[in-house]
């Protein structure tokens, strides 16, 4: 990952937004989390009708978190998928959406469950993004990098 590129960055939120849409899928935890969210299914039917709206709004947010990992992934020279998934997504999550979310829970009242649904959708979610990041980013500069390190195992260059 050297530079940021549009297409990563679009499909990391196309990706989120995807996953998304499966893991809150009724099927899946989409009636558990309706219920502890308190989401009658007259109100969920109400918001159907902005659903285009929401989604579109939902991939710009996913798109701006993706584009934030791609300028932090750069930063820290993540060009693997062990850096992707154990740097970039990994302390991401963990730094900003395990701590701001838990105040659904300490100030909300809201349970315990739900932040769990919600911040592991988050978990997956960033894996995923940063994976394609990574990889997106790769195969758009031109394969794989060369990254040339010192002998002391400082990063030289590419």
């Amino acid at each position: 990952m050297t530079v940021v590129t549009i297409w990563p960055i679009l499909a990391a939120g196309a990706a989120s937004v995807l996953i998304g849409w499966i893991w809150y899928h009724p099927r899946v935890f989409g009636t558990t989390w309706m219920r502890l969210a308190n989401i009658t299914p007259e109100m969920a039917e109400r918001g159907k009708k902005m659903m285009p709206l929401y989604a579109f709004i939902g991939l710009c947010a996913s798109m701006l978190i993706a584009y934030v990992m791609n300028y932090v992934g750069i930063a820290f020279q993540i060009y693997d998928w062990v850096g992707a998934v154990f740097e970039l997504a990994l302390w991401s999550w963990l730094g900003f959406v395990v701590p701001v979310t838990l105040g659904t829970v300490l100030w909300e009242q809201r349970p315990l469950k739900l932040y769990l649904i919600n911040v592991s959708y988050w978990l997956v979610s960033f894996v995923a993004m940063a994976l394609i990041l990574v990889f997106g980013s790769q195969t758009l500069v031109g394969g794989a990098y060369d990254v040339q390190y010192s002998t002391d195992g400082q990063y030289i260059s590419e």
